[in-house]
């Protein structure tokens, strides 16, 4: 491939004074190499924060419902600040070919790992909140080299991962718009700045309308999309749950049981989240950047941590380490209220709704894998009403929300199979 590459720049240096973001646009169209070199005075100040932490008084309840517990978030903030090393994940990190574009005035990060394999099918993977591209480091040599992990060399996919703006390493907009749409849109000027001419897309959280708007858009190459959480709550369910109403009568035993997981997940509050940083997330921001401990808290809101046991459970993915990864970037990018304005520029448009991801608009193919842990599990049905060319669906017997984190071996099976008629 013939690549506009800066040839003076090596890497981008990761400073306090320096953002991720800031680095040189004379040519705003090159794909300038990325490399990650936190200073040590970062990291002693991290460690610092959580050393001072002011901790409040203990929750009032046996569970999680008023959020993260005492103790256990007192535990892992205490390993955080002795125990933990960044240094690891920052060399794999690395070690992988990572690099940063200009994409309407917003410099996009990105992991891009091309397969050894020839003919190799292209693939953009977007992660969420309160995700990164860490979610998917276990699943980038599998995919990308088969071969070497059990696969066949006809699934061989050259991986992009790019970080979404606001997210990590990736630029902080400075002005608003940058909605699901705009973002689609910026992926797919990505690719064709790779010069892939076919390809695939792959997402779960935000990366569903993300990559859901990437179909509805339909760019010049783009084959179909893989979704993991997609949105597929009829509109009759969406004014229900909206009103606080029953299940609408004509609705299976099995969706009629899926609205209802859903009716009791907002009630119970688990998406309060959602809805103070899509209304306020510059005031949320104040906390996130001010206070590692506040940012692990609020991380660990999300309901995808429902039945995360802190690493207590050896055999569990994600790790503590894989989590404190997580969370540490999140902190070294003071990216936490850049990446909460997402949930501000999609204010009234469910990610689980069908309508308001215009699903009817979609007539590339689509695929389909619901995991049991995740947010919401929807009925068949459902996926075939929102998605007029499913081309596969299937319910996995594991995994949650962070798929490729939690069952990455079962993730990428997913991938080879869903995308084996695209080839």
């Amino acid at each position: 491939m013939k690549l506009a590459f800066v040839a003076a720049a090596v890497a981008v240096m990761l400073t306090s004074s320096l953002p991720a973001h800031a680095v040189s646009t004379e040519d705003s169209e090159a794909i300038r190499p990325f490399e990650i070199h936190v200073p040590d005075r970062e990291l002693a100040d991290l460690r610092d924060r959580l050393a001072a932490t002011r901790w409040p008084d203990k929750e009032t309840v046996s569970d999680r419902s008023q959020g993260a517990q005492l103790e256990q978030l007192k535990a892992l903030a205490h390993y955080w600040g002795t125990g933990y090393d960044w240094r690891k994940v920052e060399a794999r990190l690395n070690a992988l070919p990572q690099y940063v574009t200009t994409i309407d005035g917003v410099d996009i990060h990105f992991i891009w790992v091309r397969s050894p394999r020839p003919n190799a099918l292209p693939m953009i993977m977007t992660h969420g909140w309160p995700g990164s591209i860490l979610e998917f480091i276990n699943v980038i040599g599998p995919l990308s080299d088969p071969t070497a992990h059990g696969g066949n060399v006809a699934d061989a996919f050259d991986v992009v991962i790019p970080s979404i703006p606001g997210y990590g390493f990736s630029g902080k907009p400075t002005g608003i718009g940058w909605d699901p749409d705009h973002i689609a849109r910026a992926w797919a000027q990505l690719m064709k700045r790779l010069e892939y001419t076919r390809y695939v897309a792959q997402g779960g959280d935000w990366g569903g309308p993300i990559t859901s708007a990437m179909a509805r858009q339909a760019p010049a190459g783009l084959l179909g999309i893989h979704l993991n959480l997609p949105a597929t709550i009829p509109p009759e369910a969406t004014a229900a749950l909206a009103a606080g109403g029953p299940a609408p009568e004509n609705f299976s035993e099995q969706e009629r049981a899926t609205f209802d997981a859903v009716a009791t997940l907002i009630k119970q509050g688990n998406l309060a989240y959602s809805a103070m940083m899509a209304a306020r997330p510059q005031m949320m921001g104040y906390g996130v950047a001010d206070s590692p401990t506040f940012l692990a808290a609020l991380l660990l809101v999300h309901p995808g941590f429902a039945k995360w046991m802190y690493g207590a459970d050896a055999q569990q993915l994600p790790t503590k380490d894989q989590v404190l990864d997580n969370f540490t970037l999140y902190w070294l990018t003071n990216s936490a209220a850049s990446a909460g304005r997402l949930y501000w520029e999609n204010m009234g448009r469910s990610p689980l709704s069908s309508a308001a991801q215009k699903t009817t608009e979609i007539s590339l193919p689509v695929a389909v894998t619901v995991f049991p842990d995740d947010v919401y599990c929807p009925p068949q049905s459902w996926a075939r009403r929102a998605y007029s060319h499913l081309i596969y669906f299937h319910q996995a017997d594991k995994g949650g929300h962070f798929a490729a984190w939690e069952q990455p071996q079962l993730f990428t099976e997913e991938l080879r199979t869903a995308f084996k008629s695209l080839r």
